[in-house]
């Protein structure tokens, strides 16, 4: 029997996610309906992926009602609209929509008669202190739609929720008149400790979200985050208002609009900076630059500017464990990841934010690159924090944090599993973690999962995968190649997900197409295939790590 064979029988046995919960425990029931398995032959990745879905239940209850709200676990209360409602409930949306259809809804529940959401709810109710607002809230919403059979009153009612907190943004946070969208305090971005907010206050003036201290000199700020969410928020408002059968052009021109201010206000040589209230920019380099291209702002061109002058730059922003908040050749640097920092620790929110900025772009083998060294280590840890050891990827601040344990289902999922997609895509990708350090190495993995009806099961060692759908043999292809099917579930695409070339044959066997397709793919390079056959090939380049 193969290692192969072996992933295959463990993982056609395996109890999944939650196999304790009780009956009555409707969460744990949507979780396990969708089919998702995981099983690793050696190594530490199979128990902390049991005791991430343990912990992450542990995450989901309900905070001011009866619908179970995820929550964003470790030392913070509630459902944070920077994380919880947004990047942590766009993961969860693959695992248990529900829940992220109840976070969404509480947040809009909770908006104020003014039209400010709420920057978190807990059990003593919305608080309105500060904005604190990074992965854009609309595009969450639009792909929880496309995900779920397209709810047609869930879009309306979040669509008038946005359109309402946009008014707001819009008549008290550009009180400079430059088209862009202001930061009062530290918490308006989640910053904490970052050098960025130095001699600026955590919090509004006097605790309103529409004042800011006039004793501070540098404040309002035009910051380029925040600025890119609301560009990137009214084109995905423009998508909605088109759905829901209203002109989507004012959201077009007003998020051409926002961008053109981040341009101007906040772009220097590459990277964006805060502009203070004399008009100088606050030259600290962080994951702003990250922030910002999560919210697609620019082409590919830029992207692969920013990827080789910072994002894969060991001087930079490339540490062992991942991106840091801040650049590690800045004098400010501070890697203390024993505290709630974002001063330069590793942080998790940073990581599960990243994913989106390169798969915009179409650069997955560099994204896949830089999980191996912090999956390696997490594989050992005993908690899941917010922040890491930038060196060692040890765990510092905090556990039990959402972002932290979907970083990791997602992250095994996105490299060596099975992932739908909002538009309707699966991948299949493989790109098994057998080649981990630390002794944190399996020998063969293997993941399933259930999408539209068809059960896929994903196996693979350090040379080869297979893929089975419905228990029958279906694909073969080599390791560090991604299969990704269309919304039929056919063979669509093959995408190069290793960061070297990988030659080989993808097998197809089975409902009308058996084939043999002999590729050679670069990292990034994507080729279509159609009825058996390959096409042209897009190739997107790589940028390596860079000293």
């Amino acid at each position: 029997m193969t290692q192969i064979d072996r992933a295959l029988l463990r993982l056609r046995e395996s109890d999944g996610p939650l196999p304790d919960a009780a009956s009555g425990d409707a969460v744990a029931q949507e979780i396990r309906g969708s089919g998702i398995r995981f099983v690793a032959l050696g190594g530490g990745l199979e128990a902390r992926w049991q005791r991430a879905w343990r912990e992450l239940r542990d995450c989901i209850a309900p905070i001011d009602g009866d619908a179970p709200l995820l929550r964003e676990g470790g030392a913070y209360d509630g459902a944070w609209l920077e994380s919880t409602a947004t990047i942590n409930a766009e993961i969860l949306d693959r695992f248990a929509p529900a829940v992220t259809r109840a976070t969404h809804l509480a947040l809009a529940a909770a908006q104020r008669d003014d039209g400010l959401l709420p920057y978190k709810i807990t059990a003593a109710g919305p608080a309105f202190t500060q904005i604190q607002t990074v992965t854009p809230l609309a595009r969450c919403v639009w792909h929880h739609y496309l995900l779920t059979g397209r709810d047609r009153d869930y879009l309306a009612r979040m669509h008038a929720a946005m359109t309402r907190n946009d008014a707001w943004l819009a008549a008290h946070r550009d009180t400079r008149g430059t088209g862009g969208v202001e930061a009062f305090c530290t918490f308006d971005t989640g910053h904490d400790l970052s050098p960025r907010f130095w001699h600026t206050p955590e919090r509004c003036h006097r605790g309103d979200a529409t004042a800011f201290d006039p004793g501070i000199p540098t404040l309002p700020l035009v910051a380029p985050d925040l600025t890119a969410n609301v560009a990137c928020q009214r084109e995905y408002l423009a998508r909605i208002a088109a759905e829901l059968g209203e002109d989507p052009a004012p959201w077009l021109v007003a998020a051409t609009a926002s961008r053109d201010a981040l341009f101007a206000q906040c772009h220097v040589d590459g990277m964006f900076y805060d502009r203070a209230a004399d008009g100088s920019h606050v030259r600290v380099d962080s994951d702003v630059l990250l922030r910002v291209l999560a919210c697609e702002i620019g082409d590919d061109d830029a992207f692969a500017a920013a990827l080789a002058d910072h994002l894969m730059n060991t001087r930079r922003f490339l540490s062992q464990a991942g991106f840091t908040s801040i650049a590690m050749d800045d004098p400010r640097f501070d890697g203390d990841h024993t505290r709630n920092s974002w001063a330069g620790p590793v942080n998790a929110l940073t990581l599960l934010r990243a994913a989106h900025a390169f798969e915009h772009h179409g650069r997955v083998a560099e994204l896949a690159l830089t999980h191996a060294p912090l999956l390696a280590a997490m594989a050992g840890h005993d908690r899941f924090a917010q922040c890491y050891d930038p060196w060692t990827g040890d765990a510092g601040y905090t556990q039990a944090y959402s972002p932290a344990i979907l970083w990791l289902l997602d992250t095994l999922e996105r490299d060596a599993g099975i992932l739908p997609r909002p538009d309707g895509e699966v991948w299949l990708s493989g790109l098994t973690p057998t080649r981990l350090d630390h002794g944190q190495a399996p020998v063969a993995t293997g993941a399933a999962r259930t999408v539209g009806g068809i059960h896929y099961e994903l196996v693979g060692d350090d040379e080869r995968i297979e893929v089975h759908r419905d228990g029958t043999p279906w694909l073969g292809f080599p390791r560090g190649w991604r299969v990704v099917l269309d919304s039929h579930g056919e063979v669509a695409a093959v995408v190069g997900l290793a960061a070297g070339a990988v030659r080989g044959i993808l097998r197809i066997a089975g409902a009308g197409v058996d084939a043999e397709i002999a590729l050679d793919l670069a990292p990034n390079d994507r080729v279509a295939i159609d009825g058996g056959r390959a096409g042209g090939v897009i190739a997107r380049g790589f940028t390596p790590p860079r000293w």
